[in-house]
C-alpha cells in the first residue's frame, strides 16, 4: 500500500529536522556567556517535549484537520483519533499519515525555540514555559493551518515551500517583540564563549536543513532534488557574501560572520527552495546576506538587545525569502508553484508580500501582548542578582563548566 522508498526518505527527513532543534541549542549556547549556556539550551530542548505533547493532544488536528479556507482547523483528530499505522496521508497516499504527523511535529518544535535567542539571559523559565504554550496555540497552529493545512492563505494562492511565513517570519518578529518587552540586560554579557560550539550548531542546522527543505516536497522527485541543491547553494553564497562584507567593513574575516551568513541564506531560501531555479537561489543567497547584514547593523545602531540576531537573521531573512519567492517563483521548475513578478505575475507577488507582512505584524503584536499578560501573573524578567549570578545557577542549579 505504501511506497517504502518514499516512506523511508520521509522518516530520514523527519529525523534531520528533529536534529535541528538540538543544533539550535548548541548554536545559541555557544553565542552566550559561560553563566547562561544551560539556560538557553534547555529552552530549545524543553520545546521538543512540550510541543510534542501539544501536537499529540490537539496541535496536529488544529493544523491539518478540517477548516478549509479558515483560520484554524478542528479537533476531529485530537489525541490522534482515527489515526492508525495503516492510515494514509491524504496529500500523498504513498506514505502513512503517521509519517506526516511526525514530520510536521518537528517543524512545530523548532519554531518557538528560534525565539529564545532574543531574550537570552533575561527571562524566567516559568514565564518561558507559559509563553511557549500560548505562542504555539495562538500563533504557530493558526499560521500552519492557514498556509499548509488548506486554510485562509492557501485558499488565496499564498505559497511557502518550507516555512518562510510559518516558521521564520513568525519566530523572527516574535523575537523582536520579546526584545522590546524584556528590554536590555542589566548585567553585561561577555558574549560568545565558545565559537566551536557555534560551529557545531551551525553544522547540525545546515545538515538538518536538507530534511527541512527537500523533505517538504513529501516525496522523491525532481523538485526534491531542486530544493536540496537550492538549499546548499543559497547557504554557501550567503556565507561567503557575509564573510567578505564583514571582512571589508570590519577589517578581519570573522568565523562567526561566516556561520551567521550561512544561517541567513538557509532561512531566506526556505520559502522558495522548491519553487525557484538554482540561478535564482544564487541571487537569493547573496541578497540574504546583504539585507540581513544591514538589518543586524541597524539593530546595533538602534541599541536593540537582540543579542543572537534572531530578528535580523530569521525574521528579516524569512520575510525577504517570501518576497523573493514572489519575484523569482516559476512554474517551469514546479508546476505546483506560481510565476512571480520576474515571470510576469504581479498578483502572486502582491499576495506573498501581503501574507508575510500580515504574519509579521500579528506575530509581533501577539507576542508582546502575551508577555505583558504573563508578567501580570509571574515575572517575565529575572532580577539583577539572578542576572549577575547567571541563570544556569540561579534558576536551574547547574553549571555548564566546572571551572
Amino acid at each position: 500500500m505504501f511506497d517504502t522508498g518514499t516512506t523511508g526518505f520521509m522518516l530520514v527527513a523527519t529525523s534531520l529536522v528533529m536534529l535541528m532543534t538540538p543544533g539550535l541549542a548548541f548554536f545559541y549556547g555557544g553565542l552566550v556567556g559561560r553563566k547562561n549556556v544551560l539556560a538557553i539550551m534547555i529552552q530549545s530542548f524543553v520545546s521538543m517535549g512540550v510541543t510534542t505533547i501539544l501536537w499529540y493532544a490537539f496541535g496536529y488536528s488544529l493544523c491539518f484537520s478540517g477548516g478549509q479556507g479558515a483560520i484554524i482547523g478542528n479537533l476531529d483528530m485530537a489525541f490522534m483519533h482515527g489515526i492508525t499505522p495503516m492510515t494514509a496521508f491524504a496529500g500523498s497516499s504513498s506514505i502513512p499519515l503517521l509519517v506526516f504527523f511526525a514530520y510536521q511535529m518537528m517543524f512545530a518544535q523548532i519554531t518557538p525555540a528560534l525565539i529564545t535567542g532574543a531574550f537570552t539571559n533575561r527571562i524566567n523559565f516559568k514565564a518561558y514555559l507559559i509563553f511557549l504554550v500560548a505562542w504555539l496555540i495562538f500563533v504557530y497552529f493558526p499560521l500552519c493551518h492557514m498556509v499548509w493545512g488548506g486554510g485562509l492563505m492557501a485558499a488565496h494562492g499564498v505559497l511557502d515551500f518550507a516555512g518562510g511565513i510559518v516558521v521564520h517570519a513568525t519566530a523572527g518578529f516574535a523575537a523582536l517583540a520579546s526584545v522590546f518587552f524584556v528590554g536590555k540586560r542589566k548585567v553585561a554579557d561577555s558574549g560568545a564563549h565558545s565559537i566551536p560550539l557555534v560551529a557545531l550548531g551551525t553544522g547540525l542546522l545546515w545538515f538538518g536543513w536538507y530534511g527541512f527543505n527537500a523533505g517538504s516536497e513529501l516525496r522523491v522527485d525532481p523538485v526534491t532534488a531542486l530544493a536540496f541543491v537550492n538549499t546548499d547553494v543559497a547557504a554557501s553564497f550567503a556565507a561567503i557574501t557575509w564573510l567578505f562584507i564583514a571582512w571589508s567593513l570590519e577589517k578581519k574575516p570573522k568565523f562567526v560572520g561566516l556561520l551567521t551568513g550561512s544561517i541567513a541564506g538557509l532561512a531566506t531560501i526556505t520559502p522558495a527552495a522548491g519553487y525557484v531555479t538554482t540561478k535564482a537561489a544564487v541571487c537569493i543567497g547573496i541578497l540574504s546576506s546583504v539585507i540581513c547584514y544591514m538589518a543586524v547593523n541597524m539593530k546595533n545602531r538602534l541599541g536593540w538587545d537582540d543579542s543572537l540576531d534572531v530578528w535580523g537573521v530569521h525574521g528579516v531573512g524569512g520575510v525577504t525569502g517570501v518576497i523573493l519567492l514572489g519575484v523569482f517563483g516559476t512554474t517551469a521548475v514546479n508546476a505546483a508553484g506560481a510565476n512571480g513578478l520576474w515571470h510576469g505575475d504581479a498578483l502572486f507577488f502582491g499576495k506573498e508580500v501581503l501574507a508575510v507582512t500580515a504574519t509579521a505584524i500579528y506575530a509581533f503584536l501577539f507576542s508582546y501582548g502575551c508577555l505583558f499578560v504573563i508578567n501580570l501573573f509571574t515575572p517575565v524578567k529575572p532580577d539583577e542578582k539572578e542576572e549577575e549570578t547567571g541563570l544556569d545557577e540561579a534558576q536551574h542549579g547547574e553549571t555548564a563548566y566546572l571551572h
